[in-house]
């Protein structure tokens, strides 16, 4: 048994003397990627695009909904504080990415110019049921939220095809360099520890890579799919909240009309 040891060590000693050293330059990340095969190279470089636009989308997301969220809450201030629609509405002209002041300005506007066609067409029937016109106003609202989910969810498909699919490319890098190392093992004829790291090593970077590029797009697509899912449930109170506003505006109006009318009416008659 112990002869057989002795042989095997003095085997193995033999073929590490044997074996060309690697000359890589250093041990480094950088040495590595620089001594990579060009496939893997290119690969590297794909995920390095990737990760980019996705700290970039990550940047402007967090700026987007950031700007947001602090022109919502001036515009909720001033919708509690307000004396009219006329002047909240031109109030909130400034507040360009608040969803919540989107939906108002997008409703009131619907609201202007169907009183303006009801005036000029004088449909006392429309007038007295403020159903049908509420429901042209909530479909201009309902148009408008769509349209506000649609902008802030722009560039979040990246963020999500980058953390499905980063971690596969890395992967095909690596089995790429594997695949080179060990056609270069075959023509050196060796196979020892020496021979085998190097180029493994530089394999296993582009799935490094990968796991970088994917883990940071995976965590920021599920918190800006939280946040934006937060924003729809802000629009949709707000909307509702406005909706019954404007029925309980218009009833009030509507009612004021009627004693004007039946005022009138008695004052022919007398």
């Amino acid at each position: 048994m112990i002869t057989t040891f002795l042989y095997v060590s003095a085997a193995y000693g033999a073929g590490e003397s044997s074996a060309a050293p690697y000359s890589g330059g250093g041990n480094g990340i950088l040495d590595m990627v620089a001594h990579a095969g060009p496939m893997v190279k290119f690969i590297m470089l794909m995920l390095l695009g990737l990760s980019v636009a996705c700290w970039c989308v990550i940047l402007l997301k967090f700026l987007l909904l950031r700007r947001a969220r602090k022109e919502s809450d001036q515009f909720i201030e001033l919708f509690r504080q307000r004396k009219g629609y006329a002047g909240l509405y031109r109030d909130c002209q400034a507040l360009e990415e608040s969803h919540v002041a989107q939906i108002f300005r997008v409703g009131y506007a619907e609201l202007n110019r169907l009183s303006k066609s009801l005036e000029s067409k004088s449909l006392q029937e429309i007038k007295v049921n403020p159903e049908v016109l509420l429901e042209n106003v909530e479909r201009a609202i309902v148009g408008a939220t769509t349209s506000e989910r649609q902008r802030f969810e722009r560039f979040l498909p990246l963020l999500a095809t980058t953390g499905s699919t980063a971690p596969f490319i890395g992967l095909f890098g690596t089995v790429w360099g594997i695949m080179t190392s060990f056609q270069e093992i075959g023509l050196k004829g060796a196979a020892n520890l020496a021979v085998v790291a190097p180029g493994i090593s530089e394999a296993l970077v582009a799935t490094a890579m990968g796991l970088a590029a994917a883990i940071p797009a995976v965590v920021a697509y599920n918190h800006f799919s939280n946040r934006i899912r937060n924003v729809e449930n802000e629009m949709s109170h707000f909307s509702a909240d406005f909706l019954n506003m404007l029925k309980r505006d218009l009833i009030r109006r509507g009612r004021q009309e009627e004693v004007v009318l039946d005022q009138s009416r008695f004052a022919m008659q007398d």
